[in-house]
């Protein structure tokens, strides 16, 4: 299991605080120190069954300098979102695990790390 997080997030502590409690095996990554390929990002994609713009921070400032608001949410513009993720990791929701059965969650509630724990 592994969880991408960035520590300043309380969700983060969070999810880390209950896989600890629950006694899990996991392997934390700091998303913003160890910057996710684009080829990592569009795997974890995979893993959750989500689209770029679905685990995307549109709220952040790097986000209102790119627009990406304006930008359009289809497979064309796929790999746009996937290199502004991999250029711009806090765009990227957290945390996010990789189950053991290798499926993801975005663990921003506890049920979403129990989910991830029962994988």
């Amino acid at each position: 299991m592994e969880i991408w997080i960035n520590p300043a997030c309380s969700k983060c502590r969070s999810a880390i605080g209950l896989l600890d409690a629950e006694g899990a095996d996991y392997t934390v990554r700091r998303y913003l120190e160890d910057v996710p390929s684009e080829d990592e990002i569009r795997d974890v994609l995979d893993h959750l069954g989500l689209e770029p713009w679905d685990i995307t921070r549109t709220q952040e400032d790097a986000a209102k300098e790119l627009g990406l608001k304006d930008w359009a949410r289809d497979a064309s513009s796929r790999e746009r979102w996937i290199t502004a993720l991999s250029r711009h990791p806090g765009l990227i929701q957290r945390p996010i695990i990789t189950a053991d059965d290798g499926t993801a969650v975005v663990g921003r509630s506890e049920e979403a790390v129990r989910d991830a724990l029962s994988r």
